[in-house]
């Protein structure tokens, strides 16, 4: 994993956005320029953010970041990427939850000024537990801390969770319900089962994946349960933590209307994708840390929701954390940066998860 090429995350000149950016803030703000314009490492691959400080004659400095929609020419990892739906959704948690999510400021839905549609907030400072290396490797900040301070940030994120569930009407979100027809849940799968479709258009399927498929049909909840506004990119490397305090959500891309469990399982499956990985490169990892009966019990404390069907439901997050990756690896071999094997399921970094879940070995 160290020695892996990182994939390609943008294809625009970052000196030449930070021009059109100012251009662009001076008709919202006249008067304002845009300093100290950077793209963070960090930086997705599904959007692209910049960092910047606002310098005007009247408020003070102001630190913002900027989520602009990736390049549509840039052989996008998602097939739509609805800027407005994650501007509302922002707002309808600002509005009506005490989770912390970043001030939206404006959204800019023409692609003129920088290319693509955008929207401003302000900047939260803090610390983000790390993607690469992950943070279940040694060398980072979670990763040394103690058992304590680990367990205090694991009962937070999962308090934002149930908070997140429980504090929005669902009637407000309504613009977040999958297309389509049948139950919240089915509309959900079906709608994985599109993108699926997308990625591997003209390109070789994958057998795994489409197992995975099948085996979610057998393990279906009898009772899927009512939706809540999921926040879609349920995970810790997607909050700013002031401490081991939640100061800031962030990454709603993914928000759905969907049973609890939705965010549930990718909670716990995302966090053993790293745990898995770091096993796999001879370290210890964080075996104790976002372990599944703690999730779901500290979950069901808080709510009074016991979590049900979580086979299903960690299944399906690995299964779309697949069909991510696997549009990832053919970005990869888009761009030269890597060669499609004859298998495409080794495309997928965590098939050998994968295929244990999809044969109720995983969790033994």
């Amino acid at each position: 994993m160290s020695t892996a090429p990182r994939p390609r995350t943008t294809t625009r000149d970052p000196e030449e956005l930070a021009r059109r950016l100012t251009v662009w803030l001076d008709t919202r703000l006249p008067g304002a320029k845009a300093a100290g314009v950077r793209v963070p490492e960090s930086n997705g691959m599904s959007s692209e953010t910049l960092l910047f400080d606002i310098e005007h004659p009247e408020p003070p400095l102001r630190a913002c970041a900027l989520r602009l929609a990736a390049d549509p020419a840039a052989y996008t990892v998602f097939p739509v990427y609805d800027m407005r739906a994650q501007y509302r959704t922002m707002r309808l948690v600002a509005e009506r939850t005490d989770v912390p999510v970043p001030r939206v400021l404006w959204l800019e839905e023409d692609p003129g000024p920088l290319g693509a549609p955008f929207f401003v907030m302000e900047r939260v400072e803090g610390r983000v537990p790390p993607d690469v290396m992950p943070y279940t490797y040694e060398g980072n900040w979670l990763h040394a801390a103690s058992d304590e301070e680990r367990a205090h940030l694991e009962a937070a994120s999962v308090g934002v969770l149930a908070r997140l569930h429980d504090q929005v009407p669902v009637g407000e979100a309504e613009f977040l319900a999958p297309p389509g027809e049948g139950s919240y849940l089915r509309r959900h799968v079906e709608s994985q089962r599109a993108y699926y479709a997308w990625v591997t258009d003209g390109l070789s399927p994958s057998p795994l994946i489409e197992s995975a498929f099948d085996r979610l049909d057998e393990l279906w909840p009898h009772d899927e349960g009512e939706p809540v506004l999921n926040w879609g990119d349920a995970r810790i490397g997607n909050v700013v933590y002031d401490g081991f305090e939640p100061a800031a959500v962030l990454d709603w891309e993914m928000a759905s209307l969907a049973p609890r469990e939705v965010d549930l399982g990718w909670t716990v499956y995302l966090h053993r994708f790293f745990q898995d990985l770091t096993v796999g490169f001879g370290q210890r990892g964080l075996p104790d840390f976002l372990r599944r009966d703690r999730v779901e019990r500290r979950y069901a404390e808080l709510t009074g929701h016991t979590p049900r069907d979580m086979d299903f439901h960690t299944l399906y997050a690995a299964l779309r954390h697949a069909i991510v990756m696997l549009r990832v690896a053919y970005r990869q071999a888009h761009f030269g940066e890597v060669a499609v094997p004859e298998d495409p399921d080794t495309l997928i970094l965590h098939h050998g998860s994968l295929r244990a879940m999809v044969q109720g070995s995983y969790w033994d």
